[in-house]
């Protein structure tokens, strides 16, 4: 049997330990996967979606809920939006890497496979559908089992790639955490817990156009069919316009529907300011003028993050 001549200075059957060197890859290369499969989750969505999910349980609850009941929706609510975010990059890996917005994911720069990124979003939602099927109840479990597969069976395989009216098709299972969590407090969902369902719902319209604005040539190259790629800027501008309108109005329906002062005042203040944002950058684009149309963007989340903060304040008074 011939066995391999030991190193000189070394006794036989020892390996030499690793220089600090190779040790500190190592570690740099472990980081770099859990830093992949974190940015899978797509970790903003996650947390715009837990903006919505608190106050609407605690509105639900007319107060702070149960402190378990809120951890298990969180960090259900958490695990779906993630497993949802991860299957959509498993089926988006064909386009990604030919958008700047997304040629940075881990699929399009060939970080992890396929097919590790097809399991660990399985696992993802059968964790928190088995979370949610354990400690809270039938309808909320249902609605994040349809969640996961509206976004992406239907929005992400059909509507995308196919409609341009995608996003407002889409904007069905943006919405859902709050009926999520409203339903995991009560068991059903009351008329303002729809309510505020259509915040989101129609929120989504001013929120996301402005972003397809910025990367129209994006998602041209990528021939994915968003509003501002295959219709004109005028039929754009109108959307935009309509859509922060119905935000708007359907904030201040909730609030005969039994929020307090603290939110009607706040719905109007903050839906003023947000349609104000909107009627100037329609204004700039009918005028020709440069559209720094991430404004608009940014101002969305600020707006929908206020308004959400006094829905919480509003269960606690």
């Amino acid at each position: 049997m011939i066995t391999e001549r030991p190193a000189q200075g070394r006794s036989p059957g020892l390996r030499e330990a690793a220089p600090p060197a190779a040790r500190a890859t190592a570690r740099r290369d472990i980081r770099a996967v859990l830093a992949a499969y974190v940015s899978l989750t797509k970790p903003q969505i996650v947390e715009l979606l837990l903006v919505t999910t608190i106050p609407a349980m605690m509105f639900a609850a007319r107060g702070w809920p149960d402190l378990g009941l809120m951890a298990v929706v969180l960090i259900g609510g958490s695990l779906a939006a993630g497993a949802a975010s991860a299957l959509n990059c498993y089926i988006d890996r064909d386009i990604d890497q030919l958008m700047r917005r997304t040629k940075r994911r881990p699929l399009a720069t060939h970080s992890l496979t396929p097919r590790a990124v097809l399991i660990f979003g399985l696992t993802l939602a059968a964790v928190s559908l088995v979370l949610m099927a354990a400690f809270t109840n039938w309808l909320a479990t249902a609605l994040t089992a349809a969640a996961i597969v509206y976004y992406d069976v239907v929005y992400t395989l059909w509507l995308k790639r196919r409609t341009p009216q995608n996003t407002f098709w889409g904007g069905i299972c943006g919405a859902a955490p709050v009926l999520i969590a409203w339903a995991a407090v009560t068991g059903t969902v009351a008329p303002i817990g729809w309510a505020l369902f259509a915040v989101v719902f129609f929120w989504q319209m001013p929120h996301f156009y402005p972003l397809a604005i910025k990367y129209k040539d994006d998602y041209a190259r990528a021939g994915i069919p968003m509003l501002p790629v295959v219709r004109s800027a005028r039929r754009v501008n109108n959307e935009i316009l309509i859509f922060t309108v119905l935000t708007v109005v359907a904030s201040l329906a909730a609030w005969p529907l039994g929020m307090g002062p603290i939110y009607g005042g706040t719905a109007l203040v903050a839906g003023a300011v947000f349609l104000l944002e909107a009627v100037r950058l329609v204004g700039r684009s009918r005028r020709g003028e440069p559209l720094n149309a991430m404004r608009l963007f940014h101002w969305s989340i600020t707006y929908l993050t206020i308004l959400f903060i006094a829905v919480a304040v509003d269960a606690l008074i």
